[in-house]
Formats: C-alpha cells, structure tokens, sequence
C-alpha cells in the first residue's frame, strides 16, 4: 500500500512538472514571436510604390505601413491624427518628393517633438520633366492639349488649382498643386525606379547597419527584376509603328521621355484639372490626324473623359496603371508593383502596333 502511494505521488509530481513545462513552452511562443516584431524596424511610407520596394528590401528585417489604403487615390488623400501618431513612432518615414505628398512639409511639422523618427524623400537624384518649360529640356516627349496647338505654354488651369487647393486647405494646411510644375510620377518609368528602389536602399542601411547585407541582398534581387523590365521596354518599344499615347491623366512623362514616345494628356497633372470643351474636340481631331488608335484611361480616376474622347475619335479605350495604388481586386489577384508595369508595357505596345 505504501509503495502503491509512493508510486502515486511520483506518477503526480511527473505530470505536473510535464503541465508546468508545457505551459512554459505555450508563453514562450508568443514572446518570442513578440520579440522578432520588436526587433525588425518600423517604416512608414507616403504611398504604394514605395511600400512596395520597402518591402521587398526590408524583408523579414521591417515592418512597413503605407498611409494611403488599397484604392484610394493619392491626389484626393489626406493624413489624420492617427496617422502622424503612426510615423511619429516610426523608425523611418519614406516619401517620394516633388509635390506629390502636397501635405508632407506640414505633416513633418505635425510630428510629436519626441519623436526619432528619420524622414526621407526617396526621389532625390531622379532628372525630373519640367511640364511648365516653353521647350522642354528633354524633346518634345510631353505634351499638353495646348502645347500641341501653340509652343507658349499657358498653364490655363494654374490659377484655378491654386484656388481650389486654397480651398481645400483641410485639417493640415496642404495644397493639391505640384511641385512648380515638376512632373512627380517617377515610378512609372523603370529607369527611375532603379533610382527610388536605390534610395530606399540607402535610406534602410543607414538607419539598421546591422542588417546592411540583408538589404543589399535583397536590393540585388529587386534591382535585377527592374532592369529586367527595363530592357523589354526599350527593346519592345523600339520595334512600335506609332510613338504616340493618349492618356487620361498626364502622369506617363516619364514612360515617353525614357522611351522616345509622345504623351498627350486629356487632364493635367492632377486628375481634378478638368479639360475645357475646345481641349476635348481639338484632341479628338489630333487623335484621327495621327492615327491613334486607344485612348488610356487609369483605374483609380474616372474614365468619363476618355470614354467621351473615344467616342467622338472612334477609337478604342484601355487601362493604364498610374501605379499610385492597388485596387481590391488587384490586391486580391496578388498583383503587384512589377506585374503592373509589365501589363502597361503589353498595353501600350499593343495600342501602338
């Protein structure tokens, strides 16, 4: 009987010291995955293209939050107290530059006086278009519906969009115009993206020297993709009929400066700069001189423009992505920054056969 007892207390001793240690175990677990988010740093960014290439560098070593959300328009956003709280606690904040985050200068203002964060604009060292140049200093690759009728360049929505930034001058004081007239949609070129994806590069090192190889590494692979992509651009576009393309938004400067193509634009460098009626007819009229054949439109601006320019040209419309942001379904779809560019390429090349 006492050996039976003894037997007891030891079989009972075992199994607790087995629950003791299995919880042990089970607290570990969410530590340790609590940890690894402790040690990986955190970077903010303005909008998608550059969440994408953080990402990509960054790897298992950053966690990344992009301000602006799936689907909606970067022109129309705004940040909120939530979201300088967010980059305030920051590691590294990361926005592009050259008045496409209108709201940037009071937004770095805005930031709590504690805060370490490092801010720093990606598009530095990129040869940006002067869109307000009466010759532009590279060729005649971006036009405006006046442009194409007069070489003066009248900027006759200038005063209208200082209006109505004046207007919209929200909870932080930000204006909707550009940068004096820079073109800031950089990302939409493969030659300029190997600058941004090199930027965000430097800009991680810097602040996490001890991961530097890690994002080298990754940097190579995104860096290889892009040149990759680079080189069907210039060896696809080379072989078109047509150098012409009609946009919606005058957002593809880049596209046709790097890659010897024509851009005429229905809007401005805002999609809110409405075309007056006379624009709309004379580049209908200058859609059937040349021969063009598909008027593009993006997916995160209304379409009623150039579905209306198509019509009176009778001529064809087709997507083109401004690469600003992912819709839902494209997030849903496991599109990304890379296979977008690789669809606008297919799309121009086939509107300019």
């Amino acid at each position: 009987m006492k050996k039976r007892n003894v037997k007891n207390k030891a079989l009972s001793f075992l199994i607790i010291m087995i629950l003791v240690l299995m919880t042990a175990c089970g607290n570990n677990e969410p530590e340790a995955a609590q940890d690894a988010q402790d040690n990986k740093i955190s970077v903010v960014t303005s909008f998608y293209p550059i969440y994408y290439m953080t990402s990509a560098i960054g790897g298992e070593h950053v966690k990344v939050t992009n301000l602006i959300a799936t689907g909606i328009e970067p022109h129309d956003w705004s940040p909120k107290s939530k979201d300088l709280l967010t980059a305030s606690k920051a590691d590294l904040l990361l926005y592009h530059g050259v008045g496409l985050e209108t709201w940037i200068d009071n937004f770095k203002q805005g930031l709590e006086q504690d805060s370490n964060v490092i801010v720093k604009e990606v598009s530095t060292g990129i040869e940006l278009i002067d869109t307000t140049a009466g010759e532009h200093s590279h060729g005649d690759e971006e036009t405006t519906l006046d442009e194409h009728e007069e070489h003066d360049h009248e900027d006759h929505n200038h005063d209208a969009d200082e209006e109505a930034a004046e207007e919209h001058d929200h909870d932080h004081g930000h204006s909707h115009s550009h940068s004096h007239g820079l073109d800031p949609h950089t990302w939409v070129s493969p030659k300029s993206a190997l600058i941004l994806a090199e930027n965000i590069k430097n800009s991680l090192v810097e602040v996490d020297t001890e991961h530097a190889e890690a994002y080298e590494q990754n940097y190579e692979k995104l860096k290889s993709d892009i040149i990759e992509l680079d080189t069907k651009y210039e060896e696809q576009l080379a072989q078109v009929e047509r150098r012409t393309i009609v946009v919606s938004h005058q957002s593809f400067g880049y596209v046709a400066r790097d890659y010897n193509l024509e851009q005429i634009s229905i809007m401005g460098l805002s999609p809110s700069a409405e075309p007056r009626a006379q624009d709309i007819k004379r580049i209908a009229e200058l859609v059937k001189e040349q021969g063009v054949k598909v008027i593009f439109f993006e997916e995160l601006v209304s379409d009623n423009l150039a579905k209306m320019l198509a019509s009176e040209a009778k001529v064809d419309t087709n997507v083109i992505y401004s690469l600003e942001g992912l819709t839902t379904k494209q997030e849903q779809a496991g599109e990304n920054y890379l296979t977008l560019m690789e669809q606008n390429l297919q799309n121009i090349v086939e509107a300019l056969q």
